[in-house]
């Protein structure tokens, strides 16, 4: 096909599937103009960026408020542009509180939407989920239990798989063999996460050396500044028994025996690689209250929620301390009493995560068909 197509992605997760997304794109279609909104792996996968995502990355009703001028300022450019140019097709990549109003507009312009990874209505507003069926061309969700959640209302739903499997699967390092005693802290790529998160992972890890000192503990960082704060926080403590590493957590994935995360895409990274963890998270106060009212799900975890049952150990809020944490990574090492179960747990979610084979090259198809008029 001739003339553009715009993929928009407001997060750093959003932003690797938007690449691999682009590069079917391209194969598929070599012709083809893709722009719009991402970060460092679209716009080194050939989308020209009319904005960088990677600031935008904030989470939660109270972050979000702070960040409002910004937004709004973005959301009129691009709109102002996609009127002006008329892409064959816009696809929107999770990030709903952005995508969502997006994707209102561009319905009244005429400019077909297709949602590549479903806004997490059936969590939080299945309300909303008529308005989607009305403004969204095509919806492409990465996990099978989605497609029921739009049952009946008219929309062209597929599941088209997960594009972490062929993700992971092009990092994998064959023959890292693993380190048992080696327990793998991931806090998080937000500085509010790390704000809420490293202080109790840390007295997790003194909770554990207290009773296993042959534990070994490494802080797998997404990135230099996150690094550069976590540093300074172990610092402040004392703490010199901590590695950081940097831009290195699929390989540590691989390489260490545990880990204990915050949770997020991260942890079906950690499941598709094979490695058994602990999730946390903490909210701000306020945007955790106001989504005890919204939010009905069993776990927040998204591994046990495609596995339907517990798969890894979840905690939330004032559960996030460390006589809770300790004893449930115990569990994990090496010949602990869940870890046969969680591997097995692993393996179950990701046979379900596996969609039709390469997720990325589907979801390309499915979106030409409709840029091209389908």
């Amino acid at each position: 096909m001739n003339g553009s197509i715009w993929i928009l992605a407001g997060e750093t997760s959003g932003d690797a599937y938007g690449a691999r997304l682009a590069g079917e794109l391209q194969r598929q279609a070599p012709a083809v103009r893709l722009r719009g909104m991402g970060g460092a792996a679209m716009g080194a996968a050939g989308v020209e960026l009319l904005v960088d995502s990677s600031r935008l990355g904030v989470i939660g009703l109270v972050e979000v408020l702070r960040h409002l001028r910004t937004f709004l300022r973005i959301f009129k450019d691009l709109v102002a542009r996609a009127a002006a140019e008329r892409p064959a097709a816009v696809v929107l990549i999770d990030y709903p509180g952005f995508n969502l109003r997006f994707a209102r507009r561009m319905k009244a312009l005429g400019i077909p939407v297709v949602y590549y990874v479903s806004p997490q209505v059936w969590a939080w507003g299945r309300g909303r989920i008529p308005e989607i069926a009305r403004v969204v061309r095509r919806m492409l969700v990465l996990f099978p239990f989605e497609v029921e959640v739009y049952r009946g209302t008219g929309l062209d739903v597929r599941f088209v798989g997960h594009p972490l499997i062929e993700i992971m699967d092009a990092r994998r390092e064959p023959g890292l063999a693993r380190e048992p005693d080696t327990v793998l802290l991931l806090p998080g790529s937000r500085h509010g996460e790390i704000a809420r998160l490293f202080s109790p992972m840390l007295e997790t890890v003194r909770w554990l050396r207290a009773r296993r000192p042959e534990l070994r503990f490494v802080l797998a960082a997404p990135n230099a500044e996150i690094a550069a704060r976590c540093h300074a926080r172990l610092a402040a403590a004392g703490e010199t028994a901590v590695r950081v590493e940097v831009g290195r957590t699929q390989h540590w994935m691989q390489r260490a025996g545990t880990g204990l995360a915050a949770s997020g895409t991260v942890t079906v990274e950690a499941a598709i690689l094979g490695l058994p963890l602990v999730v946390i998270y903490r909210l701000n106060p306020l945007t955790y209250w106001l989504g005890r009212w919204l939010v009905k799900i069993p776990y927040f975890t998204m591994v046990n929620l495609v596995a339907g049952k517990r798969v890894f150990a979840e905690f939330l809020q004032q559960e996030v301390r460390a006589e809770r944490l300790g004893p449930a990574l115990l569990e994990l090492l090496p010949g602990g009493g869940r870890r046969g179960e969680v591997e097995a747990g692993m393996a179950e979610a990701v046979t379900a995560l596996g969609g039709g084979g390469n997720a990325s090259a589907e979801a390309a198809r499915l979106i030409l068909e409709v840029a091209g008029g389908g």
